[in-house]
């Protein structure tokens, strides 16, 4: 079956093969023969814009469906390329945390693993949370790839066994991402910090970060920036994300905070700054 993508908004990660669209109507000349249209909405609020273009393809004559994260609705096995760049894998999915700002837990359930097929960049909502049968199978094909690994999808520091961080280093991934969004994961990110380094991570590679999600209701500047701080003591480069809620909106004064420790340049002096002081 010949499959149309039509994503709203593009990511890092979106698709750019010919039969993927963002944000655009059917092309009035070349479209090529395809038997279905799926509209992949990843952000509720792309919901009402993805509503306009399944309305506009479905012009082509062709069954039009909606679907993706936005929708709340289970996915299905990992399909290489299909809604995600190619090197992009997902192997799992679900997740037995119930963080109350993150959705997979409402959307997946509990950890369900897939099929593992050859990539470079791992999305899994908590690859560590599955069997250590299927955690060696992934590193294993992470290991037969000319690229090196990335694990955008994230990394529980609460899950992190001294063996996997031996495995990991074994891997030399260009980077590893974990998370301090709550004040409950401090502990466990100093945890998973002093594991890393003692199976051979440094900081100063820039491998080891961690996201902190910022300006959540209750979240406040002092809270957010001891947050951040906290992520370079216990060893990581934070990055920090901005909190927006189902229709997208968020605080101008949370953005321009946000973007204060994006800069390369700021963070990497505030990195210097507080690891002299912890060293000293």
């Amino acid at each position: 079956m010949t499959i149309a993508r039509v994503f709203p908004s593009r990511t890092r990660l979106t698709p750019t093969d010919h039969l993927a669209f963002v944000n655009c109507p059917p092309p009035l000349l070349a479209l090529p023969e395809i038997d279905e249209v799926h509209v992949s909405v990843t952000f509720s609020w792309d919901m009402a814009r993805a509503e306009q273009l399944a309305e506009a393809w479905r012009a082509v004559g062709v069954p039009v469906k909606l679907g993706g994260p936005a929708f709340n609705k289970p996915g299905g096995e990992f399909i290489s390329g299909q809604y995600l760049k190619p090197g992009a894998v997902i192997t799992s999915r679900g997740c037995p945390k119930n963080c109350w700002y993150c959705g997979v837990p409402r959307r997946e359930g509990k950890t369900r693993e897939y099929p593992i097929v050859d990539g470079s960049n791992v999305l899994d909502d908590n690859l560590l949370a599955c069997s250590d049968t299927h955690i060696r199978a992934v590193f294993e094909m992470l290991a037969r790839q000319s690229e090196r690994p990335i694990f955008t999808g994230g990394l529980e520091a609460e899950f992190l066994k001294p063996w996997q961080a031996e495995a990991l280093h074994a891997l030399h991934p260009r980077r590893m991402y974990f998370a301090y969004d709550t004040p409950d994961d401090r502990d466990p990110l100093f945890k998973a910090g002093r594991i890393l380094r003692d199976a051979g991570f440094t900081f100063e590679a820039h491998v080891l970060c961690c996201y902190c999600l910022i300006g959540y209701q209750g979240d406040t500047f002092e809270r957010a920036e001891k947050r951040l701080t906290d992520i370079i003591r216990a060893g990581f480069m934070p990055y920090a994300m901005l909190y927006r809620n189902e229709s997208g909106a968020y605080s101008l004064e949370w953005r321009r905070f946000q973007r204060e420790w994006l800069r390369p340049e700021i963070v990497a002096t505030k990195a210097n700054d507080i690891r002299r002081t912890v060293l000293l």
